[in-house]
């Protein structure tokens, strides 16, 4: 059985993206390679205190020197996360956010 899933945010990708960052939060930009564009990547706190998961579709970004695809990550709490691609991807990325900055990665493989 195949399920049809209704973009969350059909304008992703054609502007900007605010952070929101300041203190104990910080964001995740993370490039992504061509074959995972159009997925879900989800991010996780990892710790004593674990977060709800968020996710975040791999979409396409205009930049200045053309588009790039990205996963952005805009507003998390200061921490140790671990990055998985939906619906069952093993945890392929640990990344630590440090408040007030933006944490760049490139996607392993």
């Amino acid at each position: 059985m195949t399920h049809r899933h209704d973009q969350e945010n059909p304008f992703a990708g054609q502007g900007p993206v605010l952070l929101d960052i300041g203190d104990d939060v910080g964001a995740i930009v993370i490039s992504m390679p061509a074959r995972l564009e159009g997925r879900e990547v989800e991010v996780v706190r990892l710790g004593d205190d674990p977060a709800v998961p968020t996710h975040v579709g791999v979409v396409a970004r205009p930049t200045g020197r053309g588009s790039s695809l990205t996963a952005v990550f805009p507003e998390l709490e200061a921490g140790r996360y671990a990055l998985r691609v939906l619906p069952d991807g093993p945890p392929a990325l640990t990344v630590d956010v440090v408040g007030g900055l933006v944490v760049e990665q490139n996607w392993p493989g």
